[in-house]
């Protein structure tokens, strides 16, 4: 007896989705059906290129690591390669950058890790660490399966103002949250690996520093030449996968033989079997995908709570720029802005000989959701207000602008994180191996994560479903 062509749905077209669904086309037997269901009518997820001022310019996610924990090449690199699109991979011409201290810029110090020192002197221009604090008290600072916040290992160690001044901004940049709320396992896990063997934050620092070497010179960041739009239209291709747009899935039930999947508006559903599903959409909706055929695990993954932002974008003719790749806000100077972008300065490929300068902000931290109900041209107004103040120049009106709301958008993983969803999962592979969770709700931010959560997926369901056949 022959048998039939697997079936694969990709629920979510994220970079997740998509890089799962090329991971497939790679890896599952010839003739694999996969299709792709997207809710909103674009794909990419995070990653959306569009228009301003006649250039292309990142509407969302802006670049990607160039190498793992491990110091090989990202997930996000070798997707690049995979889809032959290494060759357009550029990287910052400036990668100094600044915070906002005391209404001022001042040069981010080097030498710590998102904001965590690990040479306390370089940092005493922006913060002053607490005398005589990080002691060595005979332990690890961290016990062998506890999770803590960054914020309180940080306070313990440094006091407030290491927290407030460096750290803070650092992972707001990231996760638009506080370090007092997110998890140090989840967010800067090479720290703490080390805080379960070091006795003091210093050590600490220092050993997750040395356990990834970087090489003198190479590049942290890249993008691609053209825009990040550039990678979703790659992977689409290069996984041969049906795509539907605007094809909203609400629920899943498990059968027999694999799952049915309930598409499209209430009054006309549509109903889809497939073998398995790979479940790349944020965590909520998941939780409600997974409320019928799963509901411990629902209830789990259900737990995440997500920040919204909005970047505005700003072409600005012959503005007088500091020579830096943008800047970084404290909560504590009580503005709008928690961090700003010089496009045009940072990535030398966007450059214009006319002088024409892009400048982004991001506004919204979490719990601050209130700030994101202005309307565009009230934004848009105070962070041009703003960025005039910080910079100590009026700077000039724009000739070309946009706002770019992302409503839930980045997840707030509390301490525990990993654990709940280490949880959660062991219990959907035992219960139903042809459903597996992918994307930045479960494993992190960050398009190499997400690459690599997505890629993980996949090869959860092939294997589920008698395993690959290349």
């Amino acid at each position: 007896m022959t048998r039939q062509p697997w079936r694969v749905a990709v629920v979510g077209g994220g970079i997740a989705g998509l890089a799962a669904a090329v991971r497939l086309r790679d890896r599952a037997p010839s003739g694999t059906e996969i299709t792709v269901y997207e809710q909103s009518g674009a794909l990419g997820g995070k990653l959306r290129t569009g228009e301003l001022a006649g250039q292309p310019v990142e509407l969302g996610a802006e670049s990607f690591l160039m190498r793992d924990p491990t110091g090989a090449e990202s997930a996000a690199v070798a997707l690049a390669r995979r889809l032959g699109l290494a060759e357009k991979i550029v990287h910052p011409t400036v990668g100094q950058a600044a915070l906002v201290v005391d209404g001022g810029l001042r040069p981010i110090p080097g030498g710590t890790l998102v904001g965590v020192p690990g040479d306390l002197d370089r940092v005493a221009t922006v913060a002053r660490p607490a005398a005589d604090a990080d002691t060595d008290g005979g332990r690890p600072l961290v016990g062998p399966d506890a999770d803590v916040s960054v914020g309180a290992l940080v306070r313990s160690r440094f006091g407030d103002e290491v927290v407030e001044r460096l750290v803070d901004p650092m992972l707001g940049g990231v996760y638009a949250g506080r370090a007092d709320d997110l998890s140090l396992v989840t967010t800067m896990p090479a720290l703490a690996r080390a805080a379960r063997v070091e006795h003091t934050l210093v050590g600490a620092v220092r050993a997750a520093q040395a356990a990834a070497p970087r090489a003198p010179g190479a590049p942290v960041f890249g993008t691609l030449a053209g825009g990040l739009s550039t990678l979703v239209e790659a992977a689409v291709t290069a996984s041969g996968a049906t795509v539907r747009r605007d094809a909203a899935v609400r629920e899943l039930t498990a059968t027999g033989t694999g799952w049915r999947l309930t598409v499209g508006p209430t009054r006309e559903p549509e109903f889809v079997d497939v073998d398995a599903v790979v479940l790349a959409v944020p965590a909520r909706p998941a939780a409600r995908l997974l409320a019928g055929p799963a509901p411990t695990v629902a209830a789990g993954v259900g737990e995440l709570d997500y920040a919204s932002v909005a970047l505005v974008t700003m072409a600005l003719p012959q503005p007088r720029l500091p020579e830096l790749s943008g800047f970084l806000v404290p909560s504590t100077e009580g503005l709008l802005i928690k961090a700003a972008t010089f496009f045009t300065t940072k990535w030398g490929h966007l450059r214009r000989p006319d002088g024409l300068a892009v400048v982004r902000a991001s506004v919204g931290r979490y719990g601050e959701e209130a700030q994101l109900q202005r309307p565009d041209a009230d934004l848009a107004a105070t962070v041009h207000r703003e960025l005039s103040a910080v910079l100590g120049t009026p700077l000039p009106a724009p000739v070309d602008g946009h706002v770019q709301r992302w409503g839930g958008a980045l997840p707030q993983y509390a301490p525990g994180h990993a654990d709940r969803l280490a949880a959660a999962r062991t219990a959907l592979r035992a219960a139903h191996p042809t459903l597996a969770l992918a994307g930045a709700g479960y494993d992190g931010v960050g398009i190499p994560v997400c690459v690599r959560s997505g890629e993980t997926a996949a090869e959860e369901i092939i294997t589920a479903l008698g395993g690959s056949a290349r």
